[in-house]
């Protein structure tokens, strides 16, 4: 059972899920691809012993940067929660150390929302909850920023 799923009061319902892009993966997803460019240009065969030794060690050296990068985003994928119920925000990130922060419906100031022009092209943001005497922190790479922001303004 996720997080949210466990705190949540009686009579108490999820508006809407909030998730991170896909774009978390993209670091891994270009350290593969530079790690299969060497590995291919390795495999060629027709080049010097030592420079073939050499793209094979920084090939190799790029897969397990990517996998280190993969499993690193997906961690954080995975241990991230974000819901707007009737009632308040709840964002939770981490996995043996628990950071969570949650804010009333009623303490809502603004919600703003930043986006880049690829954040736009793909459909991703910043989000930032601006409360009475508090905020909650940035909410990078969350997808689908503008519904998760209408899911908290209309109340």
């Amino acid at each position: 059972m996720s997080y949210v799923g466990k705190i949540l009061q009686p009579d108490e319902h999820v508006l809407r899920v909030g998730r991170l892009h896909w774009v978390v993966y993209l670091r891994s997803l270009v350290l593969a691809a530079i790690c299969v460019a060497l590995l291919q240009q390795y495999a060629s065969g027709h080049l010097a012993t030592d420079f073939a030794t050499g793209l094979l060690v920084a090939g190799l050296l790029f897969g397990a940067f990517a996998l280190v990068a993969f499993a690193r985003a997906w961690l954080r994928n995975w241990s991230t929660e974000l819901a707007v119920t009737d009632r308040r925000i709840i964002y939770k990130r981490g996995f043996v150390r628990r950071h969570t922060i949650e804010m009333n419906m009623d303490k809502v100031e603004t919600v703003a929302v930043e986006q880049s022009l690829l954040g736009r092209l793909l459909n991703y943001g910043t989000i930032n909850v601006k409360g009475t005497g508090q905020s909650l922190e940035h909410l990078d790479t969350v997808s689908a920023p503008i519904a998760l922001r209408n899911a908290v303004l209309a109340r």
